[in-house]
């Protein structure tokens, strides 16, 4: 499932890096293939995607779902599978997500409870 979905991440960012879809809205983005996740029976790839700068989402969407038929056939040319596994876009959010992560981690609560006081580190001489 892995290998497949890499596959198919590989032939859709080329289809979308070469141009070889005329759409304005399309033309207008770059668009940042993150990952590919594919069904169980690789019947189902559904493709995470995100516009440069998160801009026009929506929009970037709906293009992507008008040449999705398109895209399928292409992807089908490019790899070498007994069937051509439907295809869906979703916008990736894992981006916002690691943000969400890195403010909480540089939040004052969190500094603060990482840093090391002289009070909390061991004594090593009672040891000896």
């Amino acid at each position: 499932m892995l290998r497949v979905g890499e596959l198919i991440r590989h032939a859709v960012a080329q289809l979308l890096s070469r141009s070889q879809i005329s759409d304005p809205t399309l033309d207008a983005h770059t668009i940042t293939v993150s990952r590919v996740k594919m069904s169980p029976d690789l019947k189902l790839a559904t493709i995470y995607v995100m516009p440069l700068g998160g801009k026009d989402e929506p929009h970037v969407l709906a293009a992507l779902d008008r040449h999705r038929r398109f895209m399928r056939g292409e992807i089908a040319h490019q790899i070498n599978l007994k069937f051509a596994p439907e295809i869906r876009f979703r916008i990736d959010d894992s981006f916002d997500a690691v943000s969400r992560i890195d403010a909480i981690l540089n939040s004052e609560h969190v500094k603060r409870d990482l840093e090391t006081h002289d009070d909390d580190t061991p004594n090593n001489d009672a040891d000896a």
